[in-house]
């Protein structure tokens, strides 16, 4: 996998959620197909925050570097396999499922191969362009949006 990121950003990056006293830190992926459409996962009804479309995005395990974690999350999520990380977009906060203070980093991600979408958090995918209705319509978080209109700069 290439990471096309400046390894100083990252270390601002986990210094700056340290100071913000983050307890959680999650990674968020941006990927495009081909006609520049945007993979969205549905999660699971009965998951935490049900119904709710959201990136591929998963919890960094303690210790373990931010890209291996956004490449585990992306293959576990959706089947696909990163071939580079290419940006970074944006991060936002929000309260944890287990009530823990915690920032989504937000990268833009090149994958190839098919997607399969695990049962156990999500039931459904869509690819989506920035202009789709789908998108202005979806159940998608002010958030979210926010981090695709960057990633689309």
């Amino acid at each position: 996998m290439n990471n096309l990121i400046d390894e100083s950003l990252v270390e601002t990056l986990m210094n700056n959620l340290s100071n913000d006293q983050i307890e959680k830190v999650v990674v968020g992926a941006i990927i495009m197909n081909d006609g520049g459409q945007i993979l969205l996962l549905r999660r699971s009804a009965g998951d935490f925050m049900g119904g709710l479309v959201e990136l591929p995005s998963g919890g960094v395990d303690q210790g373990e570097d931010i890209f291996d974690a956004l490449t585990r999350e992306i293959t576990e999520e959706t089947g696909l396999t990163v071939t580079s990380v290419d940006r970074y977009v944006g991060h936002f906060d929000y309260t944890s499922g287990s009530g823990k203070k915690t920032c989504q980093l937000n990268f833009v991600v090149s994958a190839h191969g098919e997607v399969h979408v695990n049962p156990d958090e999500h039931d459904d995918f869509l690819w989506v362009s920035v202009t789709d209705d789908i998108l202005k319509k979806s159940n998608i978080s002010a958030e979210i949006r926010r981090i695709i209109e960057l990633a689309m700069l």
